[in-house]
């Protein structure tokens, strides 16, 4: 497919013309003149330079690679219609939709983008952690940062015991048992070829007690509904786990909270004071 250079700079200018600033959680200030976002608020939405972004809608420089577009179609919250349409004007082939894609919808990209003073994250089926809020990063640490199957929550706690660390040890067992059951749903609902599937094969080669786990066949194993998390700074936390689905795309919004006039509460506010931190 060839990039139609025209076609794309007009997209994707009409489409920052119609985006606000509370639509993507970003200030409106006070010296704002005209609608839309403005190019710069864009390239650091899409996480590219503001020249290279202006450059798209001038319909001038090389042509956009894959991952450059997904980032794009990302920052501008346009739906998966819209994506795959970018996708096309940029001379590619749109990604496969459902469970495997990693476009967030932008229904819960709004929801998202209203709860920076909450512990929250999109995560995929598999535990992918796509999006988090500062806070979010400031309980947990950075998740966004791993490559490869290490993405995987599910596969981190069998390969890495850092990972249990910010979970209370009593409650390890039934974690472990969550998500080898979750993992092997998963893994018979999208068929031998997944993701899911290759997960469960490399984790069988490299531990153990996944092994043990995936022999007895346990499906259904649920979560609490409270989770008691350590972290370095301020000890023992129990928070409460909202989930959100998105059904189309097989993501979850996670959203933390602890109840009024506990002291997890008060640690929590606590955590918002120290700020965001990366803790391994």
């Amino acid at each position: 497919m060839d990039i139609d250079r025209t076609g794309l700079a007009a997209f994707l200018r009409r489409r920052r013309e119609l985006l606000q600033p509370e639509d993507v959680g970003l200030p409106r200030g006070q010296r704002r003149r005209t609608g839309g976002l403005r190019r710069e608020e864009v390239a650091a939405l899409c996480h590219m330079s503001t020249d290279y972004y202006a450059r798209l809608e001038r319909e001038r420089g090389p042509q956009p690679s894959e991952q450059m577009i997904a980032s794009i179609a990302q920052g501008l919250h346009l739906s998966l219609t819209e994506r795959d349409h970018l996708f096309r004007l940029a001379g590619h082939r749109p990604p496969d939709r459902g469970a495997a894609g990693e476009h967030i919808s932008p229904g819960l990209l709004r929801i998202f983008d209203r709860l920076d003073d909450t512990p929250a994250e999109i995560v995929t089926e598999l535990g992918e952690t796509l999006r988090q809020t500062p806070l979010g990063i400031t309980l947990t640490g950075d998740a966004t940062r791993y490559t490869g199957p290490a993405r995987s929550f599910a596969y981190r706690w069998f390969t890495d015991p850092a990972t249990r660390e910010l979970y209370a040890p009593g409650d390890h067992s039934l974690l472990s048992r969550m998500f080898a059951s979750g993992l092997r749903e998963i893994s018979t609902l999208r068929g031998p070829g997944s993701r899911a599937a290759h997960y469960a094969g490399l984790l069988l080669a490299r531990s153990e007690e996944f092994r043990c786990l995936w022999e007895k066949h346990e499906v259904g194993v649920h979560p609490q509904q409270v989770k008691r998390f350590i972290h370095a700074e301020v000890g023992l936390m129990e928070l409460n786990c909202q989930v959100l689905l998105d059904p189309d795309q097989s993501h979850r919004l996670l959203v933390y909270t602890a109840a009024p006039g506990t002291e997890s509460h008060d640690k929590l506010r606590l955590l918002s004071a120290i700020g965001t931190q990366t803790f391994h």
